[in-house]
Protein backbone atom coordinates (compact mmCIF):
# COMPACT_ATOMS: atom_id res chain seq x y z
CA UNK A 1 0.00 0.00 0.00
CA UNK A 2 1.34 3.51 -0.87
CA UNK A 3 2.55 5.58 2.60
CA UNK A 4 -0.01 8.35 1.50
CA UNK A 5 -3.22 5.78 1.27
CA UNK A 6 -1.86 3.88 4.58
CA UNK A 7 -2.12 7.70 6.72
CA UNK A 8 -5.83 7.60 5.13
CA UNK A 9 -6.34 4.86 6.80
CA UNK A 10 -5.24 5.74 10.04
CA UNK A 11 -7.27 8.43 9.66
CA UNK A 12 -10.46 6.78 8.84
CA UNK A 13 -9.16 4.71 11.85
CA UNK A 14 -9.38 7.84 14.02
CA UNK A 15 -12.69 8.99 12.84
CA UNK A 16 -14.43 5.83 13.32
CA UNK A 17 -13.76 6.24 17.00
CA UNK A 18 -15.43 9.73 17.03
CA UNK A 19 -19.00 9.14 16.29
CA UNK A 20 -19.58 12.93 16.92
CA UNK A 21 -17.99 14.07 14.07
CA UNK A 22 -20.94 12.69 12.03
CA UNK A 23 -25.07 13.87 11.93
CA UNK A 24 -26.78 11.64 10.67
CA UNK A 25 -30.36 13.27 8.78
CA UNK A 26 -31.83 10.43 7.45
CA UNK A 27 -31.55 6.54 8.65
CA UNK A 28 -33.72 3.11 6.91
CA UNK A 29 -32.95 0.07 8.98
CA UNK A 30 -34.27 -3.41 9.65
CA UNK A 31 -35.07 -4.32 13.20
CA UNK A 32 -35.15 -7.77 14.37
CA UNK A 33 -37.66 -7.89 17.11
CA UNK A 34 -38.55 -10.48 19.51
CA UNK A 35 -42.02 -10.23 17.36
CA UNK A 36 -40.81 -10.21 14.42
CA UNK A 37 -38.84 -7.67 11.97
CA UNK A 38 -39.56 -4.04 11.50
CA UNK A 39 -38.24 -1.46 9.40
CA UNK A 40 -37.18 1.65 11.13
CA UNK A 41 -36.48 5.34 9.30
CA UNK A 42 -35.06 8.37 10.47
CA UNK A 43 -36.12 11.38 7.92
CA UNK A 44 -35.74 15.25 9.00
CA UNK A 45 -35.42 14.17 12.97
CA UNK A 46 -38.85 12.63 12.45
CA UNK A 47 -38.60 8.56 13.35
CA UNK A 48 -41.04 6.32 12.31
CA UNK A 49 -41.51 2.43 12.97
CA UNK A 50 -44.03 -0.29 11.14
CA UNK A 51 -45.03 -1.94 14.54
CA UNK A 52 -48.39 -1.46 16.13
CA UNK A 53 -46.98 0.63 19.31
CA UNK A 54 -45.69 2.90 17.29
CA UNK A 55 -48.61 3.90 15.54
CA UNK A 56 -50.66 4.41 18.68
CA UNK A 57 -48.06 5.75 21.20
CA UNK A 58 -45.68 7.88 18.99
CA UNK A 59 -42.92 5.78 19.68
CA UNK A 60 -41.46 1.99 20.22
CA UNK A 61 -38.71 -0.17 21.60
CA UNK A 62 -37.56 -0.09 18.50
CA UNK A 63 -37.02 3.76 17.67
CA UNK A 64 -35.66 3.94 21.30
CA UNK A 65 -33.16 1.29 20.81
CA UNK A 66 -31.86 2.52 17.78
CA UNK A 67 -32.05 6.28 19.22
CA UNK A 68 -29.31 4.71 21.68
CA UNK A 69 -27.39 3.21 19.56
CA UNK A 70 -26.56 5.99 17.31
CA UNK A 71 -27.08 8.87 19.93
CA UNK A 72 -23.68 10.51 19.42
CA UNK A 73 -24.42 11.22 15.37
CA UNK A 74 -28.16 12.16 16.05
CA UNK A 75 -29.23 15.95 16.29
CA UNK A 76 -30.72 16.63 19.55
CA UNK A 77 -34.25 16.94 17.81
CA UNK A 78 -33.57 13.40 16.72
CA UNK A 79 -32.58 12.22 20.03
CA UNK A 80 -36.74 13.40 21.26
CA UNK A 81 -39.36 11.17 21.10
CA UNK A 82 -43.21 11.76 21.85
CA UNK A 83 -43.13 8.70 23.95
CA UNK A 84 -40.47 8.88 25.71
CA UNK A 85 -38.89 12.41 25.82
CA UNK A 86 -35.42 13.02 25.67
CA UNK A 87 -33.17 9.75 25.32
CA UNK A 88 -30.12 9.98 27.86
CA UNK A 89 -27.03 7.99 27.25
CA UNK A 90 -24.73 10.21 28.40
CA UNK A 91 -23.22 10.48 32.16
CA UNK A 92 -24.90 13.42 33.71
CA UNK A 93 -23.17 15.62 35.86
CA UNK A 94 -23.93 15.11 39.66
CA UNK A 95 -25.78 17.39 40.90
CA UNK A 96 -24.23 19.64 43.64
CA UNK A 97 -26.31 19.23 47.52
Amino acid sequence: MHSSMIGKVEKAMRYAHEPDRVKLSAVRASFAGDNGTHTVTLDADAWQCDCHLFGSAGGCTHTLAVQKMLDPMLSEAARETPLYGHVESREEDPVPA
